[in-house]
């Protein structure tokens, strides 16, 4: 269970390093920490699905309420899947349309960006179904970044040439989303017994803090795709 936090805190590092590297060349330890955070993802994932269906009553809602979070080993995938595919567009020669595994860089990361939005909305819906979407806002994170996701796989599958201006404003709005949300899980740590005061067991207990970044993260990724699309129309 140690090894996402050290995974995690390393594909950070790398990211960093990643962002502060002005030379235009992949790096061979920052592609194999991206490698090993998306084979993180893939085997807590599979940590997680057995963690829940060995409870007595296997796949029932209380144990999927309360288990291991299924989806939340596929944030890790994703940084490490997105981090390598950066690595792909900064290798990419000048002049030339950026490109991952031949396919084009710009419409590939719009639709990696568009299946993490849709994979993430399902996890958060399930956690606020738990809540019982008490608070009107809950709604958000289950009704917009789907309409995201749709829009993002419009533009990875429409031809060069196309702006996506709409695409653009609605990617800030979700980063918005993912920013504020982590107020409104603050709020609601402290609304349990003890509010901050208890933080060290109402942090455990409460809604998680670090799960709205995650559309904020995926958002700020698809804008990364749609001004690739721009600078380079074919990509």
């Amino acid at each position: 269970m140690f090894t996402p936090l050290v995974v995690a805190s390393m594909t950070l590092a790398t990211s960093i390093h990643g962002t502060a590297d002005k030379r235009p060349f992949s790096h061979l330890l920052r592609d194999i920490t991206y490698v090993l955070a998306a084979a993180t993802g893939v085997v807590g994932t599979a940590f997680h699905v057995y963690n829940v269906g060995k409870k007595d009553g296997g796949f029932s809602w209380q144990n999927v309420f309360y288990g291991a979070p299924l989806g939340a080993p596929m944030a890790i995938l994703l940084a490490g899947l997105l981090g390598f595919c950066s690595e792909r567009v900064r290798e990419s020669t000048p002049g030339t349309r950026p490109e991952i595994f031949a396919l084009p860089a710009g419409r590939t990361i719009a639709a990696v960006a568009g299946a993490g939005l849709l994979g993430t909305t399902g996890e958060a819906g399930l956690l606020h179904f738990r809540g019982a979407f008490h608070n009107p806002f809950m709604m958000l994170p289950v009704t917009l970044p789907p309409l995201g996701a749709a829009m993002l796989f419009s533009a990875a599958a429409r031809g060069p040439g196309r702006r996506h201006r709409s695409t653009h404003r609605f990617m800030r709005v979700l980063a918005a989303m993912g920013f504020a949300g982590v107020g409104f899980h603050a709020y609601g740590v402290s609304r349990n017994m003890g509010g901050w005061r208890n933080w060290s067991q109402n942090i455990l207990n409460g809604p998680p803090l670090p799960a709205p970044p995650s559309f904020a993260g995926l958002a700020l990724a698809a804008l990364a795709a749609l001004e690739l699309k721009g600078d380079h129309p074919d990509a």
